[in-house]
């Protein structure tokens, strides 16, 4: 009885080692199998990953046009009103020139009635 267990313990390890084999054949064919669906599946990543990049540059691009416009309105917009700023100063010193002159001038014809007055009344009296 000895011998049949003996027999037994090896016939069971060596179904083992069998079956381990199998499984091992079999994986390595079902791998050699799907490596053309592997490398397929690999090309399409690297295309999406392709895409994914371009699409994200063009959105870098855009924004930075966008960037870009805004800059220019605001640049524009500061412009803008730093010439208007620049007319309303260049109205106001215009208009105080402007009232300068008729108060000088307003002076003069006051002086000058004064002066015809003191005339008058010096050739009266003299």
């Amino acid at each position: 009885m000895r011998n049949n267990r003996s027999n037994e313990l090896t016939d069971r390890r060596s179904a083992a080692a069998d079956a381990k084999k199998a499984l091992l054949e079999a994986y390595r064919t079902a791998k050699e199998a799907a490596e053309p669906n592997e490398s397929a599946r690999q090309a399409e990543r690297q295309a999406i990953a392709a895409a994914r990049e371009e699409r994200r540059i063009d959105r870098e691009r855009v924004k930075a046009e966008e960037r870009e416009r805004a800059q220019a309105e605001a640049a524009e917009r500061e412009a803008a009103i730093a010439a208007a700023e620049n007319a309303d100063a260049e109205a106001r010193e215009a208009a105080e020139k402007s009232r300068i002159s008729r108060v000088i001038e307003d002076e003069a014809a006051r002086k000058a009635k004064r002066d015809q007055r003191y005339a008058n009344r010096k050739a009266r009296q003299g």
